[in-house]
C-alpha cells in the first residue's frame, strides 16, 4: 500500500473542507428454509446490534482523533440497528501510534468545535422470497469538518464488517483558504482510495476504479477472490450437499454477487 506524504498547509482561519467516506458492506449467505432463514436474520441482529455498532463507531471516533458530542442508537423491529454519533474536532491528547493511513495532518489541538461532523451506520438484513439468498447490508457514513480525516479508520472499518462485497466513497466538498486568500479545495494528496487499503486486504479482492479527480470524487468497488461455498451455508457445510446441490447453490449465490457488485440485475 502506497501512503502520502502529509501535507502540512497554512491557513487562514478555520478549515472549512468537508470529507465524507461512506461503505457499504455486504454479507450473502445461503438460507434454503424458513428455519435458516431466520436463526441468520437472529444472528446478524446480535452479531449487529446497536450496542456493538456504537462500539465500533466509538472506536472510529478516537481512531480520527474527534470528541463524541451526542450518541442515538436504536434496534429495529423485526431486524436491523442504526447508531448515529455527533463528533467535533477538539484536543488530541493521543493519536494512533500504528496507522497505514496518512491522508492529512492531524492537529495537537484546536479551539473550534464543530457541528457537522457525524458517524453513522445502518443495517438491512433481508432474504430473497424465493431463491434462498439472505443478504446483510451495513451502510457507514464517516463525515468529518476540519483537520480530521475519515480515511484514517477505513482499514479498522473494513476489519469490523464480515463483507463479500463492498463498495466506497470519499469526497472532499467545500473550500477552505491559505494566508494569502486562495481557495483550497483539498489538503491532502490521493489519487485512489485503495491508497488506504492495506495490501493483506487489497490482495483479498477484485477491485474497480471509478474517480473524478478534478471534483475530488473517489469510488472503490471490491469483491472476494476466492469462493468456498462453505462459507455461504448456514448452519452445515457443502459435504452434506450432492455435487449438484453444489453446482446450482454456488451459480445462485455468484449471481447474487455479481448483480450487488456491478449492480445490474441477471436473469
Amino acid at each position: 500500500m502506497k501512503v502520502k506524504p502529509e501535507l502540512h498547509i497554512k491557513l487562514h482561519g478555520f478549515n472549512n473542507l468537508t470529507k465524507s467516506l461512506s461503505l457499504n458492506m455486504y454479507d450473502i449467505c445461503y438460507t434454503e428454509t424458513k428455519e435458516e432463514r431466520e436463526a441468520y436474520i437472529e444472528y446478524i441482529d446480535d452479531q449487529y446490534s446497536a450496542d456493538r455498532l456504537t462500539k465500533i463507531l466509538n472506536t472510529v471516533s478516537d481512531i480520527i482523533g474527534a470528541n463524541i458530542v451526542n450518541i442515538a442508537k436504536q434496534d429495529y423491529v423485526p431486524q436491523g440497528a442504526s447508531v448515529s454519533l455527533l463528533v467535533s474536532e477538539g484536543p488530541v491528547i493521543e493519536v494512533p501510534t500504528v496507522s497505514s493511513e496518512s491522508p492529512g495532518p492531524l492537529p495537537e489541538s484546536v479551539v473550534m468545535q464543530l457541528d457537522k461532523s457525524h458517524i453513522t451506520v445502518h443495517t438491512y438484513p433481508e432474504y430473497h422470497p424465493n431463491e434462498g439468498i439472505s443478504t446483510f447490508r451495513a451502510d457507514i457514513d464517516v463525515s468529518t469538518c476540519g483537520e480530521i480525516s475519515p480515511l484514517k479508520a477505513l482499514h479498522y472499518l473494513i476489519g469490523s464488517f464480515e463483507t463479500d462485497i463492498m463498495t466506497i466513497d470519499y469526497r472532499v466538498r467545500g473550500f477552505t483558504r491559505d494566508v494569502h486568500g486562495r481557495k483550497l479545495f483539498i489538503d491532502h494528496d490521493i489519487s485512489s482510495i485503495q491508497d488506504y487499503i492495506p495490501d493483506d486486504i487489497i490482495h483479498l479482492f477484485d477491485l474497480i476504479d471509478v474517480n473524478i479527480y478534478q471534483d475530488n470524487i473517489y469510488h472503490t468497488k471490491c469483491r472476494l477472490k476466492d469462493f468456498d461455498l462453505n462459507n455461504y451455508l448456514f448452519g452445515y457445510t457443502k459435504d452434506k450437499l450432492t455435487l449438484k446441490e453444489q453446482q446450482e447453490i454456488t451459480k445462485k449465490i455468484r449471481a447474487e454477487m455479481n448483480e450487488i457488485f456491478f449492480p445490474a440485475s441477471i436473469y
